[in-house]
């Protein structure tokens, strides 16, 4: 039998020629009402919701891992495509907590083991004890863990709690460069202190301040220290100049044999590179490339087989928007105005800590 036969509602012919077959009936369009309508709007939408929820997600856990704050690495020079890195960590500005911008690079140094050979640029006045102390101790592990020469090239300043970072190169000789104006030294403690009671008296304005004990307000403005209470403070100073000291002498091989001529040299004052070089402060008087050089030395690499590398902080709102901030991000005029008025030792070549810079290396 036929398959037309067996299909007798099927129109005639075939695929070998004649009238095309014709369709017999109505033909029907269908469309989404309205209520068919608004559930796939709602379907939809809340796809969107959701991908956007999931994306977000990742991003967070992402920024939960990051150690680094966003800080990138870029091509400072040298071969551009070598493997082997030189890095160059940044220290400018005043330092405060540590835990920041300069903290950043060491973590991305310690995590490249291409990374052969660090040069750390300070152009810094110095910080807080704290601070200066973070950093240090972090430059030093770096070195001792990953077995990487440091090299130090000194900017415009290097003084105090900048220098003391700068210790950081231990024994190895020939390791700290000095440019020909860098200012450096200031090895010494201060904890300022000002004493307006004169000023508060003359308009007969009186401190009426409620404390445990009278030592709790021991470094405040609105008083003078009284005898035992420097004598307190002092010793808080020394303790840490005795630490300044001993820094000193781990970075400064001719200066720990010799400790007359160590705290001779220990009165807070500043040379100039060529005055710092004649008493060992710092062995070379040069530029940057020249501590690259010596870097590149160190760590055994060829010249045309070496990248330099340095590393940048992330773009920020308000420096897109063409507003000034600080290198670190400064915080708020409040937050930086109980900062200054909270007794703490500073190593720094200032005796107005924050007030004279709007930079921070950390």
């Amino acid at each position: 039998m036929s398959w037309q036969a067996q299909h007798p509602s099927a129109p005639a012919g075939g695929s070998g020629g004649g009238a095309p077959a014709t369709l017999s009936g109505p033909i029907v369009i269908q469309t989404q009402s309205g209520w068919q309508r608004f559930v796939s709007w709602v379907g939809w939408t809340g796809f969107a919701i959701s991908a956007l929820l999931l994306v977000s997600q990742f991003i967070a856990l992402g920024e939960y891992f990051q150690t680094t704050d966003g800080v990138s690495e870029k091509y400072h020079s040298g071969s551009k495509y070598a493997v082997d890195k030189i890095a160059v960590i940044d220290v400018s500005g005043v330092i405060l907590e540590g835990e920041g911008f300069v903290k950043h690079q060491i973590d991305l140094v310690r995590d490249d083991e291409a990374v052969k050979a660090v040069v750390l640029r300070v152009d810094s006045p110095g910080g807080t004890v704290t601070g200066s102390d973070y950093l240090y101790h972090h430059l030093n592990r770096l070195r001792e863990e990953r077995k990487l020469p440091i090299v130090v090239s000194m900017g415009g300043i290097a003084a105090s709690g900048g220098y003391y970072v700068s210790m950081s190169v231990a024994d190895q000789a020939k390791a700290i460069f000095a440019e020909p104006t860098t200012t450096t030294g200031s090895i010494g403690v201060i904890v300022p202190h000002y004493d307006i009671s004169g000023l508060l008296a003359r308009f007969d304005v009186k401190d009426d301040s409620i404390v445990s004990h009278p030592r709790k307000q021991m470094l405040s403005m609105t008083r003078p220290l009284d005898a035992e209470e420097r004598k307190v403070a002092q010793a808080y100073v020394n303790e840490s100049f005795e630490r300044f000291l001993e820094i000193v002498r781990s970075g400064r091989p001719s200066l720990r044999k010799d400790d007359e001529a160590l705290r001779a040299l220990a009165t807070g004052e500043v040379f100039t590179a060529n005055q710092a070089k004649k008493l060992g402060l710092v062995d070379e008087i040069g530029f940057i490339e020249d501590a690259i050089q010596r870097a590149k030395e160190l760590a055994n690499l060829e010249e045309t087989e070496t990248r330099i590398v340095k590393y940048s902080r992330p773009p920020t709102f308000l420096g897109l928007g063409g507003f000034a901030q600080s290198a670190g991000g400064q915080r708020s005029d409040l937050a930086t105005l109980l900062e200054l008025g909270a007794p703490r030792a500073w190593y720094l070549s200032t005796s107005l800590p924050t007030l004279l810079t709007s930079r921070r290396a950390d």
